[in-house]
């Protein structure tokens, strides 16, 4: 049944892919005689119209061939400003979703500008590619960048839309994963309630991007302990996203990873095992093993092994996903800093004491430049190291022998009237 599901996925796009192409071509031949201009800017649309279907079924190689395909033409040939834009900001969407935020910056900026140029300042437009470009700081650790990106979007907004109006809503959701991301997870709740209103009365409780939302909110009450109630959104989302995507989807591995979580929450360790390894499985597949997620999956498996005190895999798993989030998304990011600590963990338990306190010390400045004091990633590298001090803080007992040795020295190297002393 998972087979035909995902061939009649295939079929869906390529039958729109080829419906777009015949469109548009009968329309070029309908029209007559255009201008090279036009036929230009056809072909482009054409292109990212074809790229946009690949990016909603989470082909994101596959939609970065046509979109750059796009972007060449419209570089190479006198497009407007406009399409111009558009083809920056197509391909900034797809590398910020491929695990390349710096590139993805780059084109966004680029699409911005360009936006700034075409548009009135406080055009809806200018808000929607500032959401883009949030989403991308937020990937870069940049969060107060991103919550300010949003900010400016929402109020942009609000000038044109009544404040419960649909297109509100994702901004919202943005703010709210933004906020969970910075610890301030009462603020976020009340957040995600407000947009989830909006939500359920303009798509639907059955709609997908409601699954998407829900899902979102079940993983901001795992971190606060509810798990039942996590559980209860995930049991109204999953069906949903897989009635869409299909069982085995990687685009469905939001809600694995918070599943696992729950899971791990109730000491069924081997359910939680295979949702990541099911997980990882997934996004490797799809999206490479070198992808931010793939290192986030990675560092969730290493925890786990963690909890249950199987250090050699722990071990293995830790230092594989440092490896891949130090190179996807660099040395200054709360992910990579996360996985630092773990691996850290690890370490303290395998008496690798020297190289425990480089790592940790390594997370703790990292943590520390993104987030305030008391966030609780900064919270669980200070207990790391805690822990560390106590493994390798002495003994009383031996503490206490160092100092009869130390006496036992001085009197040796005093000699007699050391011992007259004593006396």
């Amino acid at each position: 049944m998972a087979q035909n599901r995902t061939i009649r996925r295939r079929n869906i796009c390529a039958i729109l892919l080829v419906w777009i192409t015949v469109l548009l071509s009968f329309n070029t031949v309908a029209v007559g005689a255009k201008s090279e201009l036009d036929n230009s800017s056809r072909r482009c649309r054409t292109l990212r119209s074809m790229a946009r279907i690949y990016i909603a079924c989470g082909d994101y190689a596959k939609a970065q061939s046509l979109a750059e395909q796009a972007l060449t033409l419209a570089q190479q040939t006198n497009v407007s400003d406009t399409e111009l834009a558009l083809s920056l900001l197509d391909l900034a969407y797809i590398y910020r979703n491929q695990g390349n935020p710096d590139r993805a910056e780059k084109m966004c900026e680029l699409g911005l500008k360009l936006q700034q140029k075409v548009y009135y300042e406080e055009h809806p437009y200018i808000a929607y590619t500032l959401r883009i470009l949030a989403s991308i700081h937020k990937e870069q650790a940049r969060y107060r960048q991103a919550g300010e990106d949003i900010q400016l979007a929402l109020n942009i907004m609000k000038k044109s839309h009544l404040y419960d109006h649909k297109p509100l809503a994702p901004f919202y959701i943005d703010f709210a994963r933004i906020l969970v991301a910075q610890g301030r997870f009462a603020d976020a709740e009340s957040t995600y309630q407000k947009a989830l209103e909006m939500i359920n009365q303009t798509y639907g409780p059955d709609h997908l991007y409601t699954a998407k939302v829900l899902t979102d909110l079940a993983g901001l009450y795992v971190l606060q302990g509810r798990y039942r109630s996590a559980e209860k959104l995930l049991e109204r989302a999953l069906p949903i996203q897989e009635k869409i995507y299909g069982p085995d989807n990687h685009l469905l591995t939001p809600v694995w990873l918070t599943m696992s979580s729950i899971r791990t929450a109730n000491k069924e360790f081997a359910q939680a095992q295979d949702l990541l390894q099911k997980a990882l499985e997934a996004v490797e597949n799809k999206l490479g093993a070198g992808h931010p997620l793939a290192g986030k999956i990675l560092n969730s498996l290493g925890e786990l092994y963690i909890t249950i005190g199987r250090y050699g895999q722990a071990e293995s798993f830790c230092r594989r996903a440092t490896q891949v989030l130090k190179d996807s998304l660099g040395l200054h990011n709360d992910y990579t800093a996360v996985a630092f600590n773990n691996l850290a963990r690890v370490c303290i338990e395998k008496e690798k004491y020297v190289e425990a306190k480089d790592l940790c010390l390594t997370a703790k400045q990292t943590l520390e430049e993104i987030f305030s004091a008391d966030h609780p990633a900064v919270t669980k590298v200070l207990s790391t190291m805690a822990m560390l001090r106590q493994k390798t803080r002495p003994l009383p007992s031996v503490a206490k022998l160092d100092q009869v040795v130390g006496i036992s020295t001085e009197l040796v190297s005093g000699g007699s009237e050391g011992v007259q002393q004593i006396q």
